[in-house]
């Protein structure tokens, strides 16, 4: 399957957007430092990951804070090469029970905004949308990641909801950001 990953950096002109390679990334530390690379200052940096019609994820780099990432499809994710490096990081590469439990937090938090009310989980759902080794599908990760720029928890994880295209799931979250021009361009 395709991939495609871009590197947004923030600038006092708006977002400077340019499409990566992330052959040699093998780390989520190599990704980071691949994101620093394009940072201005200490200026923020988002990198957009897309394996078409499967995931997408935004991994956020603050300065030399730890990055934080959000995946849509957790189970997906953890499938392909690249999405593991994330996944990897967000649980324990031998325990893919970690994932349900950190799935369904995303989840039990996102559907208690959207409802107005609490998320009670369906076992039987939960068993039919297990991935391989237990994993589950769904967001992972941290979904406030991009709250600050004006994009809820929330919007972000209906993004990442059952039927989204990845590829337009992520041409979204750059115009709420103010960057849908800029990453058009170089898809």
């Amino acid at each position: 399957m395709a991939y495609f990953a871009a590197v947004l950096a923030r600038t006092n002109a708006g977002w400077d957007v340019s499409e990566t390679e992330l052959d040699d990334v093998e780390t989520l530390a190599d990704l980071a430092d691949l994101a620093r690379e394009a940072a201005q200052d200490d200026d923020s940096v988002l990198v957009f990951i897309e394996q078409e019609d499967a995931w997408f994820a935004v991994v956020r780099v603050d300065g030399e804070d730890d990055p934080r990432i959000f995946v849509s499809d957790g189970a997906a994710a953890a499938r392909s090469s690249y999405g593991s490096v994330l996944t990897d990081e967000l649980i324990d590469a031998e325990d893919f029970d970690d994932l349900d439990a950190l799935v369904a937090d995303v989840e039990d938090d996102d559907e208690s905004a959207l409802d107005g009310g609490s998320a009670e989980a369906d076992d039987d759902e939960d068993e039919e949308d297990a991935g391989p080794l237990g994993a589950q599908a769904g967001p992972l990760g941290d979904s406030d990641l991009l709250a600050d720029f004006g994009l809820a928890a929330r919007e972000l994880v209906a993004l990442a909801g059952e039927g989204a295209v990845p590829g337009d799931a992520l041409a979204e979250i750059a115009e709420a950001l103010g960057a849908g021009e800029v990453l058009e361009a170089v898809r």
